[in-house]
């Protein structure tokens, strides 16, 4: 099972009509996503819990879509990784919020890139 935490700018689904309306391209989004949570991934890395193996650190990794950044723990090989951050109440598993926190942690690093693409558009519309 793999669990993810995506980056998400307030009223991210807002954010990308607008800049979809205003021209935005979007495939350029998408990569300003994947920049923004590998920004967070050391942040995300520091926190993950290391076992004996070091699989859930190990399995830590980013991805990206149109619509946010995601930052992935866990594995087919690492089931454990949503209860480790998540917790799992039913059980007495307090959630450590790793990806969590170290997204919110490294926020003033990361965010600068959507400014930069905000700016970026609209100088391009004032331009047209």
């Amino acid at each position: 099972m793999s669990n993810g935490k995506a980056l998400m700018v307030v009223g991210q689904k807002r954010f990308v009509q607008t800049m979809r309306k205003a021209g935005a391209d979007l495939k350029e989004l998408k990569e300003v996503n994947r920049k923004a949570a590998n920004v967070a991934l050391p942040a995300v890395q520091a926190l993950t819990t290391r076992g004996k193996t070091g699989r859930l650190a190990k399995s830590v990794r980013v991805g990206a879509t149109q619509k946010a950044g995601i930052i992935r723990a866990g594995r087919k090989a690492v089931p454990y990784a949503g209860v480790i951050n998540y917790g799992w109440p039913a059980r007495h598993i307090k959630g450590r919020q790793f990806v969590n926190d170290g997204v919110a942690q490294s926020e003033s690093r990361w965010q600068p890139l959507y400014k930069e693409f905000i700016d970026k558009t609209m100088s391009q519309i004032k331009g047209a």
